[in-house]
């Protein structure tokens, strides 16, 4: 048996009896992702969305970089098929296993906000975003995390709150930010 042959056997027998692995892992995170996109491609044409943005000399990247009115938002998929995901604050347990995106996200969205403040020559307003999709078993918000820098949404509801955001981007501002973001220089 060819050597392909004996991973994708492994691979199929892994996925039918539920068994975690690398491969699987990525492939939920990828469809994840693709729902994402297509969810943020429901923003008015004022919006503008990247994705997939490698940031640093790491394996990094941002899942979705959305820049619009109500400010720049990096976009961090979280697909979880029949999870249940709680968040209180700063804490987000997902089938009660405490996770660490709330600070990961905060990070994320603090790094892009100095690479495009820096870049742009003008402060950014960067919030990071939470999408989670799948949990069946629902997704309980008891508080947002402190400080209003971080939001965790269900997917289905990014567009929408994305656009009741408060405007604190010019159409002038988000062109600018929009050219340099698209720079692959600007993230190395």
């Amino acid at each position: 048996m060819e050597c392909w042959e004996s991973d994708s056997f492994r691979i199929l027998e892994a996925e039918i009896n539920g068994i975690y692995t690398e491969e699987r892992a990525y492939r939920i995170g990828a469809d994840g992702e693709e729902v994402v996109g297509a969810e943020l491609a429901r923003l008015p044409s004022s919006w503008r969305v990247l994705r997939s943005i490698p940031i640093g000399k790491r394996s990094s990247d941002i899942d979705h970089l959305v820049i619009g009115p109500g400010g720049v938002f990096t976009v961090n998929t979280k697909h979880h098929p029949g999870a249940n995901v709680w968040i209180g604050g700063n804490n987000l347990l997902v089938n009660r296993k405490k996770m660490f995106y709330v600070r990961n996200s905060r990070f994320e969205a603090q790094r892009a906000a100095r690479i495009l403040s820096e870049a742009c020559g003008f402060g950014v307003p960067t919030f990071g975003v939470i999408a989670v999709l799948g949990a069946e078993g629902g997704v309980r918000i008891k508080e947002q995390p402190a400080d209003g820098d971080v939001y965790l949404l269900d997917c289905e509801d990014l567009s929408a709150w994305l656009k009741m955001r408060s405007s604190v981007l010019l159409p002038h501002q988000i062109a600018v930010l929009f050219w340099w973001a698209r720079r692959s220089t600007t993230w190395t």
